[in-house]
């Protein structure tokens, strides 16, 4: 059932059971959907009334101001804050008398629990989540490509799980099975590496090999946290897969 909504979701899978060092198959299409947005921001929607009135209202958070400015557009982002901070001037000024501040303190407040970018990531995500459990039901190949993943981070098995308990009626059980899979003998071998890790620092096993614990932390963190931000240069040109 290859459709132009499955073909990102399809290639990612198939690059992480060529290259299981890509890790968490869903972390990275978040990381390809973040990669979108940014380059569409600071590009072909930075002068566009629609999206300027957007990001005057939401703006963004810290996360994505950062990696804004990584990129280099310095007057693409200088635009946008331009104006960005020339409406916030009348809307938490000259109200703090009138008001006691009230009204400064809850725009403010919107602001710190908005990002523009952030929620076009959620919107896209929930579309993109149900498309993977679609594509477990109705497409016959894409279930061995599933059990081939190398894991799915915590946050993203959860995700699966919750989605596939919306959607798949009878076939849950076998889903489950699936992903389970993939996540316990992922999660056996961290548990080994980690706790050989830490017996490394035991004079007694000073000179055994560090067989794959050398990494542990930061495997486990990626596994427990999630691994969501695209690093500069991360993907290249032609590398979204169709996400926009």
């Amino acid at each position: 059932m290859e459709q132009i909504y499955t073909i990102p979701i399809n290639e990612t899978f198939e690059l992480c059971i060529d290259d299981p060092s890509c890790g968490c198959p869903l972390c990275r299409l978040h990381r390809q959907l973040e990669e979108n947005e940014l380059d569409r921001i600071l590009g072909a929607a930075l002068m566009e009334p629609d999206v300027r009135i957007e990001t005057n209202r939401q703006g963004f958070c810290r996360t994505h101001y950062d990696m804004m400015f990584q990129r280099k557009n310095r007057l693409g982002m200088a635009l946008t804050l331009e104006s960005h901070l020339h409406e916030l001037q009348d809307q938490i000024s000259d109200t703090l008398l009138s008001s006691g501040g009230k009204r400064a303190v809850k725009r403010i407040g919107e602001l710190e629990q908005n990002c523009y970018v952030c929620n076009r990531i959620s919107r896209h995500w929930n579309n993109m989540m149900e498309t993977v459990v679609l594509l477990w039901d109705r497409d016959e190949n894409f279930p061995e490509k599933l059990k081939k993943q190398p894991y799915f981070c915590l946050p993203h098995y959860k995700a699966l799980l919750e989605y596939a308990q919306r959607r798949l009626g009878k076939k849950l059980s076998a889903f489950v099975k699936d992903c389970e899979s993939v996540e316990k003998p992922y999660l056996d071998k961290l548990c080994e590496d980690i706790s050989w890790f830490c017996k490394k620092f035991d004079y007694r096993y000073a000179d055994e090999p560090w067989n794959d614990a050398k990494d542990a932390i930061e495997r486990s963190i990626r596994f427990l946290r999630s691994d969501l931000h695209a690093k500069p240069g991360e993907f290249k040109p032609g590398d979204s897969g169709g996400l926009r």
